[in-house]
């Protein structure tokens, strides 16, 4: 960063963005919790930006804004405001009364500016500009029923490997939450509908072979104890946290991507990284060559129907 004062012109690749109030606390410390700023999100930003970018390109976004921290209120944004700059890329998305014209990121400076305006979190699509009504990624979100992270660890044990049975490539993600995303990275063949209820019949299968363990109850109130098995993300204009984005918690967590070998780390919870050892762990690629295993569904479909028949 460069200049003096409380605004900043930062060099995010080819552009230059001002970035204002840079000594704005946006995380409080305390409780053991450390204090990050503006300032330190933008050069979080920066440094993980190679290996988020991948993951943001060409997909309509929901921001998640704290202008004033994560203390005060909280802005979910779909709309592309008109002062946003011209270079930031939009892409229009129709709905029943009108449009949504969502921000898109696209390379790093697009990011700075975000960060500019407290976007603390970005929300992404499951699929792309290019093919808006076709996922090219499905995600289970494992949500356990408290804080019990051991729950969440063996639900995404039993899934990978009935993933792997199904022949679809898989890895975990922390949401940088409570729980974590398992993502399957999909060729874009299949609308949401039929994704959704994929993803639906696998939970289902999960919940019958452990039904004292795992729900797909929507309500929490029919939850019980149980981890819930959410596929909701799944369906058309819904969004899942970006991977490396950064959670509105204290201490600043992150959505950071592992191998299914982390899941072997005793630290290991939904908040074990953070934007000070977020980009170590993203450099180590955890996800290396996944998205390269993208499939269609129909073959795993065709396996799913067949352990389900054996299972009746």
């Amino acid at each position: 960063m460069t200049g003096d004062g409380d605004a900043r012109k930062v060099r995010a690749g080819r552009r230059t963005v001002e970035v204002k109030r840079v000594g704005k606390v946006l995380f409080p410390g305390g409780g053991g919790a450390k204090e990050y700023t503006k300032g330190d999100l933008v050069d979080y930003h920066r440094s993980v930006a190679p290996f988020m970018l991948p993951h943001l390109r060409g997909r309509p976004l929901m921001l998640e804004r704290h202008p004033d921290g994560v203390d005060g209120p909280r802005f979910m944004q779909k709309n592309t405001p008109d002062h946003y700059p011209e270079w930031i890329s939009r892409f229009e998305v129709p709905k029943e009364d009108g449009t949504v014209c969502h921000t898109v990121c696209d390379d790093i400076a697009t990011l700075v500016y975000l960060t500019d305006q407290a976007c603390l979190t970005l929300h992404r699509w499951l699929s792309r500009t290019s093919g808006i009504d076709r996922p090219d990624r499905l995600v289970f979100d494992l949500d356990p029923a408290d804080d019990d992270f051991g729950q969440v660890r063996e639900a995404a044990g039993f899934l990978g490997e009935l993933l792997d049975e199904l022949g679809l490539s898989s890895a975990p993600m922390t949401t940088g939450s409570r729980g974590l995303h398992i993502v399957v990275p999909l060729t874009g063949h299949h609308d949401f509908d039929e994704v959704r209820e994929f993803a639906k019949d696998v939970a289902g299968a999960l919940e019958s072979a452990h039904p004292d363990r795992f729900t797909t109850a929507a309500r929490k109130k029919d939850r019980g104890d149980r981890l819930y098995l959410d596929v909701q993300r799944n369906a058309y204009a819904q969004t899942a946290v970006v991977p490396y984005s950064v959670r509105a918690r204290p201490g600043a967590p992150v959505a950071t991507p592992m191998a299914w070998d982390d899941l072997d780390d005793p630290e290991l919870d939904a908040r074990r990284w953070s934007i000070a050892d977020a980009v170590e762990q993203a450099r180590t690629d955890p996800w290396a060559g996944l998205m390269g295993r993208s499939r269609a569904l129909g073959p795993a479909r065709r396996r799913l129907d067949a352990l389900r028949g054996r299972s009746t």
